[in-house]
């Protein structure tokens, strides 16, 4: 009954549920800083990343690639149980920029120290699906058979005048091959979607979500897909301070609360109750958000999101 009485206080597929069945126990990630850069910004492909980045490469909350793995993880751990009461288990991200983006030997030592690491239960890594050639995916295989290796992939959009737009960096058919190698490994797979992006419309939005909703499990056992996606973080458009989406505030419509708060509950009503919400909101780091500055009360947004869920009927009787 405990588990039900949780299903329902979330109205979807949490994270927390999630973590909470497969390991026992309320989990929390800390964020990690491999000392990564990324092809978009090195040159290879860019060197303005992807326009809505900031200069921490989506990891402003990571700890510095000063120190070591270790240190970054006992530092993190400190420092949530100071603010909370939490346990002994947590998850390691490696958040900042491109986190395959590096030698395979390079990648090795930080990844096993993480997963060395006795209160690691299991390691997520932020990741581009064209930085996962043949070497990459061998080392993951190998650190999946210790600890459970999650890969979290930036599509954001499947339409590509928004990736261009947004400049991205690759197609529609690169993530495809990436989710397709992960699932062939037994590595579960995160994919990161930005709600709100310039000059898409709801439509297109929501068919974004309905394309990511069809790598189910059943689907894919079914072998209607090639691949598996395990979970989905629905991210709100955060538009930052030097970033180069800030030149583009003005033209453009950002999202009110209330549309927002509509928009995430419909994209979670076209995903399979097997795919796990590992997000319905996000993070904007409060020193440099520009717009929107409503989403800086994230408790407010997430309370709003759910009670809104429990509000309509459409939810009702809803089971994992």
């Amino acid at each position: 009954m405990e588990a039900k009485r949780f299903w329902y206080e979330k109205s979807y597929h949490s994270l927390n549920y999630y973590l909470k069945t497969t390991f026992g126990e309320k989990i929390y990630k800390v964020s990690l800083n491999g000392g990564m850069t990324c092809p978009n910004r090195d040159g290879t492909l860019g060197t303005g990343g992807c326009i809505f980045c900031s200069a921490g490469g989506s990891g402003d909350f990571a700890a510095p690639v000063c120190e070591s793995v270790t240190k970054q993880i006992d530092n993190a751990i400190e420092g949530i149980k100071n603010a909370k009461t939490v346990g002994n288990k947590f998850v390691a991200y490696f958040q900042s920029y491109t986190n395959t983006y590096a030698p395979v030997s390079h990648l090795r030592k930080i990844f096993m120290e993480a997963i060395s690491h006795p209160q690691i239960v299991a390691l997520s890594i932020g990741t581009r699906p064209d930085c996962l050639g043949e070497e990459v995916l061998a080392l993951l295989e190998e650190l999946n058979k210790i600890k459970p290796i999650w890969i979290e992939l930036g599509l954001q959009t499947i339409h590509e005048k928004t990736a261009d737009f947004i400049r991205r960096g690759y197609s529609l058919p690169v993530f495809e091959e990436a989710v397709k190698n992960l699932t062939n490994i037994g590595v579960e797979v995160i994919v990161h979607v930005i709600i709100g992006l310039p000059y898409e419309t709801r439509e297109e939005i929501l068919e974004t979500v309905k394309y990511l909703g069809r790598y189910s499990e059943k689907n894919y056992e079914a072998g209607r897909i090639s691949g598996r996606i395990h979970g989905i973080k629905l991210q709100l458009l955060h538009v930052l301070e030097g970033t180069d989406l800030a030149q583009y505030l003005n033209e453009f419509s950002v999202l009110t609360m209330e549309e927002y708060v509509d928009l995430v509950i419909e994209c979670i009503e076209n995903l399979p109750q097997d795919m796990v919400i590992h997000r319905i909101t996000g993070d904007g780091p409060k020193k440099i958000l520009l717009a929107p500055l409503w989403s800086s009360s994230k408790k407010t947004v997430m309370n709003t999101i759910h009670k809104t869920m429990k509000e309509r009927d459409s939810w009702q009787g809803k089971q994992l």
